[in-house]
């Protein structure tokens, strides 16, 4: 599974009080790691700033809130992100890839 995140150096000035995207970054990196040491991620940062993709042409619509969490290039959360969304995503996906062995 591949984890995404798109964020900026410079906090969006609705998270005023959140964490930055590189430290969402840093810290779904390590509690997936804690949740899930079975599974296997590949992670990803993204400066959107410095990106021309649809998502980040997107976030400099203001279309979404950074930073913004995709696992397997689908959204899964934005702005203030909540590892219950995040885990969730996560357990749907596992049991589809289960459903279909």
């Amino acid at each position: 599974m591949k984890i995404t995140v798109y964020g900026a150096e410079v906090q969006c000035a609705s998270c005023v009080g959140a964490p930055s995207s590189t430290e969402t970054y840093e810290w779904l990196q390590s509690a997936l790691g804690r949740k899930y040491p079975e599974q296997s991620f590949s992670f990803e940062y993204i400066d959107f700033e410095q990106s021309e993709d649809d998502f980040a042409l997107a976030l400099k619509d203001d279309e979404w809130f950074y930073p913004l969490v995709l696992l397997d290039g689908e959204v899964i959360d934005e702005g203030v992100v909540q590892l219950r969304k995040v885990y969730a995503a996560i357990e749907a996906k596992q049991g589809s890839v289960n459903h279909i062995k």
